[in-house]
């Protein structure tokens, strides 16, 4: 596995898990790799200092093996290993992320899958301006960002534990 700083063509900066060099080529080339803030799939490595190994770890001190972080499916996780510190700060995001779904579903209308449709009718005029969420494909995101319709979209936490 290969961790790779990556950066899109708008600025953003941010990490992705891959199995080798020649896998992230392959998914970098196909579009398949994608900013999780803006969704830009101009993406390319970032400068980035080397992780050099001091030799054979004890057990416990090895990194586990993850699967490759995929930008496009952010409800997918990644097992790993870390401190108290990082466990706290983790379950600080969990509970935002879990207040933002919370208000999200508090204060928009759930469209399922005619997100796109029921986007550009708001856009465009032809219905009542109102907040809604609900899925949308890549493709759709992508068409509903080049027409320039705002939107966002936003890791979906489950509520339980």
């Amino acid at each position: 596995m290969i961790l790779y700083d990556l950066i899109c063509g708008k600025g953003h900066g941010f990490e992705g898990w891959f199995r080798d060099g020649k896998t992230y080529d392959q998914q970098a080339r196909g579009g398949k790799v994608a900013c999780p803030i803006c969704g830009n799939r101009k993406v390319k490595k970032a400068i980035m200092a080397p992780r050099l190994s001091r030799g054979a770890a004890a057990p416990a001190e090895r990194a586990p093996t993850a699967a490759p972080a995929q930008a496009a499916a952010p409800a997918e996780s990644q097992a790993v290993m870390v401190s108290d510190e990082a466990k706290a700060k983790a379950a600080e995001l969990l509970n935002a992320m879990r207040e933002l779904r919370s208000h999200v579903e508090a204060n928009s209308d759930y469209v399922g899958d005619r997100f796109a449709e029921t986007a550009r009718q708001i856009h465009y005029g032809e219905t009542d301006k109102r907040n809604i969420y609900g899925e949308a494909s890549e493709d759709d995101a992508r068409e509903l960002h080049e027409e320039g319709i705002s939107f966002q979209r936003i890791p979906w936490v489950p509520r339980g534990n």
